[in-house]
């Protein structure tokens, strides 16, 4: 018997069928293509179990959360960004590094966090699962999760359960894919890319929005008399899960743009930061000897560490991405 074979995963004939299906069709149709692999996830945990809310969210900087794909009673959810708190879903989450179950403790974490969907309901089942990256060194990096809720008590079994879990390891790897085929190009001549300097939580936010609001538009149209012919319906069908697809494809697109100065700013000693803020003000080195109370020698020696860690040639081109940060 070979021991490093994994164990086989305990679930009914009838799930294995199902999954395996959609491990094929997953292989084949949903690389590069978020909004339909999670579309296509929610459609097969629905034939496993009931649903009434599912969504996808993933971890960025220290604190929050961006949910580009969430569907509840079948109705498409705005995508979203949320800052966790220390005794929510997802500190949880970082915390225990397993999959959440409602049974646990009565859906208290959950009712600790922000909710989503339909607000005047509470879910009666619920199960979390985090998905994972390999890290370079130690553990693995937790950077997302799934969560599938039901409005009935018990919907979840241990073969729901496990199912789904299943599946989430089949999302974690197809994105983790993603990353790794980025970082081989990237290795490429004429390949490395510079400093990304864009953050554009702002634009992106209220392009969704804007997008939102046509989505509503063409709702709206859907139920005028003048659309009844199958023909227009249909177009406007087709309206209104394309500024969905957009919605979500936005809000991940910010997992990519505005990373940069956060990551960069957290990189500076608390000194190095108090310094570094000050440079937005356009302050010169003997006013900010004097703002912070320290020598003109230690706001030289400051500098030069920011400059170094930021990789860029001059105080400008620091202050105008600690703007950045500070703005998102």
């Amino acid at each position: 018997m070979d021991e490093n074979r994994p164990a086989p995963l305990r679930v009914d004939a009838e799930t294995a069928i199902i999954l395996r299906e959609a491990y094929h069709k997953i292989e084949a149709l949903f690389r590069g293509d978020h909004y339909g692999l999670y579309d296509y996830i929610r459609a097969v945990t629905g034939k496993i179990a009931r649903v009434d809310t599912f969504y996808v969210g993933f971890l960025q900087g220290s604190s929050r959360v961006r949910f580009p794909y969430a569907y509840d009673s079948g109705k498409y959810i705005d995508p979203d960004t949320h800052n966790f708190g220390p005794n929510g879903q997802t500190a949880w989450l970082l915390n225990h590094r397993q999959t959440y179950r409602l049974a646990y403790d009565s859906g208290a974490v959950l009712r600790r966090g922000v909710p989503i969907g339909d607000v005047g309901r509470i879910s009666q089942d619920a199960v979390t699962v985090p998905i994972f990256r390999p890290a370079k060194s130690g553990p693995d990096q937790l950077f997302g999760m799934l969560s599938m809720h039901s409005y009935e008590p018990n919907s979840y079994d241990d073969n729901v359960v496990r199912a789904f879990e299943w599946l989430c390891g089949v999302v974690a790897r197809v994105l983790t894919r993603e990353v790794e085929d980025r970082e081989a190009l990237r290795r490429l001549p004429a390949g490395e890319e510079g400093p990304n300097l864009l953050t554009s939580d702002h634009v992106m936010e209220y392009l969704a929005h804007r997008i939102a609001s046509l989505r509503e538009i063409a709702g709206e149209a859907m139920a005028e008399p003048e659309a009844a012919s199958a023909a227009v319906q249909g177009h406007l069908t087709r309206i209104v899960r394309a500024t969905e697809q957009i919605q979500s494809e936005l809000i991940e697109m910010l997992l990519d743009t505005d990373e940069g100065p956060e990551r960069r700013y957290r990189t500076l000693t608390r000194a190095q930061q108090g310094v570094a803020v000050l440079l937005v003000d356009g302050l010169d080195n003997d006013q900010l000897a004097a703002e912070l109370g320290i020598s003109l020698n230690t706001v030289k020696t400051h500098l030069s560490a920011i400059l170094k860690k930021y990789g860029m040639a001059n105080r400008a081109q620091v202050a105008d991405d600690i703007r950045k940060y500070l703005a998102r």
